[in-house]
């Protein structure tokens, strides 16, 4: 639960997709069997911690909803809003920041892809977890911040405080 005057966000990159099918557009590549297994991992990971999203702003990407629906098959207690966004495909951080202020409940999960993800990732925290994969913003990384604002509206760069860093590669 997310204590009153704060706004909890978890940015999520998808995890690994396939590029076994040449003729698929980037747009509609899946998850292969280790992303898939990652993202089941990421939902039970979140659900341990407390961590469930009341609303989910999501690349329309075929691997983002994939991952979405690998997290929420696990254990989440909660059936958030899900928000396609076509913005969030590929996005650059400023674009990701324009959506991410469009939010409207007090716990957020966004779902995108790099280099985008990794920048917004850098720019958020007051200061960034130690993890030496933390830049790299490797598959199925995610960063869980709060914020002291009442509105995502208010959100800006360096002032989240980090509660965890986790990545999953498949084989956790």
């Amino acid at each position: 639960m997310t204590p009153l005057g704060y706004r909890r966000l978890i940015l999520t990159r998808h995890a690994k997709s396939a590029w076994d099918d040449p003729t698929l557009e980037d747009h509609d590549r899946p998850l292969n069997a280790r992303g898939r297994r990652s993202a089941r991992a990421l939902g039970d990971w979140l659900a341990s911690r407390g961590y469930e999203p009341e609303e989910v702003l999501c690349s329309t990407a075929a691997r983002t909803r994939e991952t979405w629906e690998g997290v929420v098959r696990t254990a989440l207690g909660t059936r958030p809003i899900l928000r396609l966004e076509p913005a969030l495909y590929h996005a650059n951080a400023e674009r990701m920041m324009t959506v991410l202020r469009s939010a409207t409940h007090q716990t957020v999960m966004m779902l995108g892809h790099n280099p985008g993800i990794s920048e917004l990732a850098a720019m958020l925290p007051s200061r960034p977890p130690l993890d030496p994969d933390f830049r790299r913003y490797p598959t199925a990384a995610t960063l869980v911040l709060d914020f002291q604002i009442e509105d995502w509206s208010q959100i800006r760069p360096g002032e989240g405080s980090v509660l965890d860093f986790v990545r999953f590669d498949g084989r956790n």
